[in-house]
């Protein structure tokens, strides 16, 4: 990423978010795609990546320490690109875009542009 602006990505820490490519996509059952929303426990704007709960598994090889005695495998989550989620709408039940708009208060805030249903 360039560093002569910061990004602005409509993704947050804590937002429940859908993979859609690599393997985590949406699978079809039955002809219909089944979403697994899931939680983004970090946000990595300078890589333009983020951390999503049991989504890229890695597993790390760890000698014996002071602070892990017993060393051996550690599964930990690897960032993905922020481009290869979306953001999931609940009260319409699929991935949605987000437009930024102004509340009363004058504050910009996130809105799903599926349901018009403003973000927390």
């Amino acid at each position: 990423m360039s560093n002569r602006f910061k990004a602005k990505f409509n993704i947050k820490k804590g937002d429940m978010v859908i993979v859609i490519s690599g393997n985590s996509k949406p699978q079809k059952e039955d002809g219909k795609l089944v979403y697994k929303p899931r939680k983004v426990l970090k946000v990595l704007p300078e890589d333009g990546r983020v951390v999503i709960e049991n989504v890229g598994m890695m597993t790390r090889h760890t000698k014996p320490s002071a602070k892990n005695t017993k060393g051996g495998l550690v599964k930990t989550e690897a960032p993905i690109h922020i481009s290869n989620v979306m953001l999931w709408d609940a009260k319409a039940g699929v991935p949605t875009k987000v437009k930024r708009t102004r509340n009363e208060e004058g504050k910009l805030v996130r809105t799903a542009k599926k349901s018009g249903e403003v973000i927390k």
